[in-house]
């Protein structure tokens, strides 16, 4: 039989830094629709495509993914982890492109929303599939099917408040709500998760997960907080100092 808890702190640290991000993307992402170089909007759509993909959902992934501890070795493929974090940051750059340029329409947000909601899925499932264990991993339909409905419901949430709010407040209330979205499809996929011991034997390297977590943690926030601070310094006046407005 297979025991598993999470470590509560780590799961907090997975929220923590999921607000963080979404709090910086949304910062980035009011500036795509007043980009008019092919430059601008290439950065500040990269920037928010790493944002949301990379800091508020791949990083609270992997690092909830970390707080789950189980009696049995776990480790990970290193080339799925990484292309998990590849297919987040992609998806949402779609998203953000889609949504955010052009006239705003309610088909556009439900398109861009779930190609975003699809592609984060599949990001939380190939980094599932990226668990190595002595173990078989199926899935609960229910649970499963829920946890795409959340992914596709908090990418569309996510895509209209990134181009209709001004208010810093109001962002920053916004990446709270965007933070217990995001959480609530990655612990609902893992709810969905059932494991069946194999009895194989395996190797696995002596990885302390909290301090990994640690590592995670403090490289997606120096990288959120250089992108919040160029978003806050750059006025729309200077964007021409960095992308040649």
């Amino acid at each position: 039989m297979i025991d598993s808890e999470y470590n509560l702190t780590l799961v907090a640290v997975s929220y923590v830094i999921s607000v963080f991000g979404s709090y910086t993307a949304l910062n980035l992402a009011i500036r795509i629709p007043s980009a008019n170089t092919g430059a601008s909007l290439f950065g500040w759509l990269t920037m928010a495509a790493i944002a949301i993909g990379g800091g508020a959902i791949w990083s609270m992934h992997f690092i909830g993914m970390l707080a789950f501890e189980t009696n049995i070795p776990v480790s990970y493929d290193a080339t799925l982890t990484v292309l998990s974090m590849v297919l987040a940051i992609f998806v949402c750059g779609i998203g953000l492109f889609v949504v955010g340029r052009g006239t705003s329409s309610a088909l556009k947000l439900l398109a861009g929303g779930v190609i975003t909601g699809l592609g984060v899925a599949g990001m939380h499932y190939t980094g599932m599939a990226a668990m190595e264990m002595p173990a078989t991993i199926s899935y609960d339909t229910t649970l499963f099917a829920a946890s795409i409905g959340i992914a596709i419901v908090a990418a569309i949430a996510a895509l209209w408040l990134a181009f209709n709010l001004r208010g810093n407040l109001q962002r920053f209330g916004s990446a709270f709500v965007m933070g217990v979205a995001v959480c609530g499809m990655h612990y609902t996929g893992m709810a969905a998760m059932k494991m069946e011991p194999t009895g194989a034997r395996m190797f696995v390297s002596n990885t302390d997960n909290y301090l990994l977590s640690v590592y995670i943690f403090l490289a997606a926030g120096v990288v959120l907080a250089i992108m919040l601070v160029t978003s806050i310094l750059l006025s729309p006046k200077s964007n021409e100092l960095v992308f040649g407005e």
